[in-house]
């Protein structure tokens, strides 16, 4: 059975993009250049803001995503400056082409996880999300990271264009070694925001409850039977359920290039960043920001969260909300048969 993740508030997660640019055009990513900057950042810069965050929140985990960060020729530097922090983890986020030949540049004693995005069971579905050719280049890198000994976990970002593939993802995580499946939503940022969540977009992507209800929780427990650890969005609450926000309780930065530092990803379209990065400094920004968001409480559960609901005038008889939607950073967790492990 799923059990939910609790904000662990000792616990502080770094993700830093190293950068935006990507080699692929995925439908639904959440990279904004506009919000997020173009510039790849120079290593000395990440070198410094590595060490700020270290020295702010010590012991955090960290990923490294961009874009695709292995686009960025200094990332080995970054990792092992990032390790000398004592960082309490190092992942890399990756579509699977694994540029710069990363995989030799870096050991599975420096970088804890190499994490891959695919969408999809097989390449047909994949391939219209992400690009042509990105299903096999994704497994290719997969398999490679395995046979160097990297510890390795794949995203699936689930949507209406792939729902159909996720049961179908069982054997194949099982044939590629995968230690651990995130199921992502469809969020309001980025591509998504115009293309896919849009009630006026020809292609409505995102998943609305009931199906989210009826298919992602029991494709995660038929994963977890194959010994692979499942991690979903909680998405929606049960009425008796509290709603919790992250930005309240947890310690979470998301940094971009342009020096913006987000608390909340669902901020990140707009310039409601709470924090700044400025002159070698972390300093708070005016209101109004996403911070002034996080204290405020309605019947939908996050102020943020009920612009995304697929059917946000949906509601009961009493003319209370018909769901309740939880923190986008709330996650259910299914563990194998005999996994005890934190």
């Amino acid at each position: 059975m799923p059990s939910t993740v609790e904000f662990k508030r000792q616990a502080a997660n770094v993700f830093l993009h190293v950068l935006t640019r990507c080699n692929l055009r995925c439908r639904h990513c959440y990279i904004n250049p506009e919000q997020h900057g173009r510039k790849r950042l120079p290593i000395e810069r990440i070198e410094r803001w590595l060490a700020l965050f270290a020295g702010r929140s010590p012991g955090a985990n960290l990923v490294l995503l961009g874009g695709e960060p292995t686009l960025h020729p200094d990332l080995p530097r970054a990792v092992r400056s990032a390790r000398r922090l004592d960082f309490a983890s190092i992942t890399i986020d990756t579509n699977g082409y694994l540029f710069h030949d990363i995989l030799d540049r870096v050991t599975p004693a420096e970088v804890d996880v190499f994490s891959f995005s695919l969408d999809g069971a097989s390449a047909g579905t994949n391939d219209a999300i992400r690009g042509e050719g990105s299903f096999d280049a994704c497994l290719n890198g997969i398999r490679r990271a395995r046979d160097k000994g990297f510890q390795t976990s794949l995203i699936f970002t689930a949507s209406r264009a792939n729902l159909r593939d996720l049961a179908a993802m069982a054997p194949l995580l099982g044939e590629l070694g995968v230690g651990r499946f995130f199921i992502q939503v469809l969020g309001l940022r980025g591509k998504a925001a115009w293309t896919g969540c849009d009630p006026g977009a020809e292609e409505i992507l995102r998943v609305p409850p009931s199906e989210w209800r009826a298919t992602v929780p029991a494709a995660a427990e038929a994963i977890a039977r194959r010994g692979i650890r499942v991690v979903y969005p909680k998405v929606f609450l049960a009425p008796e359920e509290k709603f919790e926000c992250a930005g309240r309780v947890a310690d979470n930065y998301f940094v971009f290039p342009n020096g913006r530092v987000y608390r909340c990803p669902l901020c990140e379209d707009f310039p409601l960043h709470s924090l700044e990065l400025r002159e070698g400094r972390l300093v708070e920004t005016p209101r109004l920001n996403e911070s002034d968001f996080f204290r405020l409480d309605i019947p939908e559960g996050c102020v943020m969260n009920q612009l995304i609901q697929p059917d946000p005038t949906s509601s009961s008889a009493a003319g209370r909300p018909g769901f309740k939607i939880a923190c986008c950073l709330l996650k259910e967790e299914i563990r194998p048969p005999g996994d005890g492990s934190a």
